[in-house]
Formats: structure tokens, sequence, C-alpha cells
């Protein structure tokens, strides 16, 4: 992790540089911009997983990223058919980009991974990017274990990883820091709070990896976000075997859905201020905030739970203080509050805020 700090500070710096580009060249510290800041934090979570991912193969990563979303769009418009038997294998438009889409997708990751086991082959040195971590990993398994069978991972299995890796560690972590700017938009007190904090901690230094864990109101706020508006509402599991929960005997092939902002807005287990932003829940950690249950569940818990979890909140950390450092921001009077839970919880119509520049 602290390896890619780095990485993660140029994404958000080039972030924010593009947010100073668009103030005019005025020095009039009140004047303001209206910018939704949307398509920029979902542009941010893709080039910094990017980065992080494939290393020097970034901008290769960047296309796969833009197939991605597209891919994406496409399932929710087809969803609408998803209960027409075979309806996935008749050829509209609609099915045929999203095969054409994932072919170019694993020809690309393939292309990447490829290149990197050749690099890896002649001892050549690859960073410390995800890729590199996860082969070079696989690599030492198969080397301790090749008598045996089914060790280690194909190069298919790679490829899953990858794809795995822009899924779930882009779009979630764009999420949490559109809904997190536009609650400390809403809460002006808790956004100074915060910035008197990254002041402290970092002055106008950029953020450093040991210094990330004296942000503890940063922190709280964040988790506050993650308790209001998961970024994926909803966690689906199904049994390999049946199995009793509670009262119920749950056969092999039923798929559970729990939806996650039930369970984060439930009063017997945050109380009746349950609706209210109170990042002071979290002033003694989340097992204080839940009373000891096991109910704050944005990256699950238990044996699945994310393993993107640490990652995803340095990500923010940083990016949250980076922004914090040069702007301040309000919501814009044309700003719409309007969370639409679409595989993940997105703001349906943007995010327009106000920003000034400090």
């Amino acid at each position: 992790m602290q390896n890619m700090v780095p990485a993660i500070r140029l994404s958000c710096s080039n972030m924010v540089d593009k947010w100073e580009a668009l103030f005019s060249s005025s020095t009039d510290k009140s004047s303001c911009e209206e910018i939704d800041v949307w398509p920029y934090l979902d542009n941010l979570s893709g080039d910094l997983i990017s980065r992080v991912a494939f290393g020097s193969s970034h901008e290769q990563g960047g296309k796969i990223f833009e197939l991605q979303k597209d891919q994406v769009k496409l399932v929710l418009e087809i969803m609408q058919f998803i209960f027409i038997p075979g309806w996935r294998f008749v050829p509209t438009k609609a099915n045929k980009r999203m095969k054409a889409n994932a072919k170019e997708i694993e020809s690309l990751l393939r292309g990447i991974i490829d290149q990197r086991q050749k690099a890896m082959e002649k001892g050549e040195v690859n960073g410390d990017d995800l890729l590199s971590t996860l082969m070079e990993s696989n690599r030492r398994e198969i080397d301790e274990n090749g008598s045996k069978k089914n060790m280690g991972m194909s190069i298919d299995d790679v490829i899953k990883e990858c794809r795995l890796f822009y899924f779930a560690g882009s779009e979630t972590t764009s999420l949490l820091l559109v809904w997190t700017m536009v609650m400390l938009s809403k809460h002006q007190e808790w956004q100074t709070r915060a910035r008197e904090e990254v002041s402290q901690v970092f002055g106008n230094n950029e953020p450093t990896f040991d210094a990330l864990n004296r942000l503890k109101i940063v922190t709280m706020i964040l988790n506050e976000v993650l308790r209001m508006y998961p970024p994926a509402p909803v966690i689906s599991r199904t049994p390999t075997k049946t199995v009793k929960l509670g009262d119920m005997i749950l056969p092999l092939g039923v798929d559970l859905l729990l939806i996650i902002g039930l369970v984060h807005n439930d009063p017997k287990i945050w109380g009746d201020d349950v609706n209210e932003f109170k990042p002071e829940r979290f002033s003694d950690g989340i097992s204080s905030a839940t009373k000891g249950q096991f109910s704050f569940i944005p990256f699950s818990l238990g044996p699945r739970v994310c393993i993107g979890q640490q990652f995803a909140m340095i990500e923010a950390k940083i990016a949250m203080a980076m922004i914090l450092q040069r702007f301040s921001f309000e919501l814009s009077p044309s700003y719409l509050h309007a969370p639409f839970p679409i595989l993940t919880l997105q703001p349906q119509y943007g995010a327009r805020l106000l920003l000034h520049k400090l």
C-alpha cells in the first residue's frame, strides 16, 4: 500500500489541477466556479486504478476502464429484458457491443499480462503495481507446489482478477468521494473541521502514508458517508451447501440479497438519529458506533470481506485531503439530490457544486 501512495497522489493532483484551471486568472478570492464534480471523480478513480493496477501500462489500463464503463451501461440497458428467456443470445445491437467490448478487454489484458510475464522471465524489475504483485505471488505458489495439481492461477484467472480490479475498485471509490463532498457541502461545520485537521497533519505538503492514520475526523466523516450512502447498496450471497440461518433452512442454489441501506438505517442499531449526518457516532470506532453488532457492512464482513477495503480508504483519505487543501465547496442551487441505486449508488443528476479556490 505504501508504495502505491505516489501513484494515488499523482492522479489526485492531476484532477485538482484541472479544477484550478477552470478558474479565471482573477485574484478575487470570492470568485467561485460551478462544477459537476461527479465526472471528474469518476475519471479520477479510473485513472487511479489504472496506475496502481498496471503501473507503466496505465494508458492501456485507461482504455480498459472506458470499455468497462460502457459494459456497465449496456448491462443496465439489457436488464429490462432480463425476464425474457434467452434474450442475451439475441443478436441485438447492445448484445453485439457487449461481446465486442468483452473481446477487446480480454485482448488488452492478455497483451499487458504477456508483456509482464516475459519481463518477469527475464528477471526485470516490474514495480509494485497490483498486477506485478499478483503475478509474482502466483509464480511463487507454482514454484513451491509445482508437483501438485491445480496450484496457482492460469492466465484466464489472472484476466478475471484484473477485470475485478476495475469493477470493484474504481467506481466504488469515486462514489464514496462524491457523496462525501455532497455531505460536507451540506454540513459546512464538518468541512471546516476536516480542513483544519488536514492542515494540522500535512500543512501545505502532499499527504504521506505514515500520517494518514492521524486523520481521525476525516475517517469519521468517511465512515458516516459509507453508512448513509454505501457505494454498493446490495450484497449477494449463494450458499454452496444446505445451511441453517436462524429458523430458516436454505437449500443449495438459493440466492440471498442483503440490502445494506436497511441495516445502516435501522434505528434499533444506530439510534433515533439514524437519518442524521453525525460523524461523531464513529468517534470511538466502528464497534462502539454499532454497539458491538456486525451492522456496518459497506465492504461486507467475514471471510468474504472486500480485499480492497484498506486500499479504498487510503485512496479516499488522500483525495479528500488534497481537495480540502485547495478548495472549499458548497451545493449549487442547481444541485438535485437523487441517489440512484443501479448496481452502485450513483448521483442520478450529477453533483453540481460551487468551488472556491483557497
